[in-house]
């Protein structure tokens, strides 16, 4: 097989490489990277899921008393004291 690819004027083979080489350096790092963003991504989808769990709802701030007021007035219900 390597007789039919010598080059006639210089004399050299082309040699071919059977043995696996390893990994790509690119392919490696591609592959660091993506897993380190995929376990962040699920790291932060558990932990969110287990506060949804286990934290009791936020309570609503309480309105002003000028904000009360206003929203009575625009549903057509007079406030109190008035």
């Amino acid at each position: 097989m390597s007789d039919e690819f010598e080059f006639a004027d210089k004399g050299n083979k082309i040699i071919y490489e059977t043995g696996a080489k390893g990994f790509n350096p690119g392919l490696l790092v591609l592959l660091v990277v993506g897993g380190l963003v995929l376990l962040f991504l699920v790291g932060n989808y558990v932990l969110y899921s287990y506060a949804q769990k286990t934290l009791p709802p936020r309570k609503k701030k309480p309105l002003s008393k000028k904000k009360m007021k206003r929203e009575r007035l625009k549903q057509g219900v007079s406030a109190p004291g008035e």
